[in-house]
């Protein structure tokens, strides 16, 4: 028998276009659904003094146990959009 910790492995991304990159940031923020966290953010140049920040969400939900008994049929039991972080016999 095994078992395995899975998690969230989606990502959700967002723009916004202005001149502060604080204020930027606050709307990119404001923009993340419910339980994911702003994991990088990359800052374009524009002429003028805009800038267009494009940010990378993740979900960061609590680790989830499966089992089965073979890997295989552990594999077959991650949701889509999650990933196994670790497997162990039990």
């Amino acid at each position: 028998m095994l078992a395995a910790l899975i998690r969230p492995a989606e990502k959700h991304v967002a723009t916004a276009e202005g001149t502060e990159i604080p204020v930027l940031r606050e709307q990119l923020i404001a923009e993340a659904p419910v339980g994911w966290e702003l994991a990088s953010a990359h800052v374009e140049m524009k002429p003028g003094g805009i800038r267009i920040v494009e940010g990378r969400f993740q979900r960061r939900d609590e680790p989830q146990k499966i089992e089965a008994d073979d890997m295989a049929a552990l594999e077959a039991k991650v949701p889509e959009g999650w990933q196994m972080l670790s497997v162990w016999r039990i």
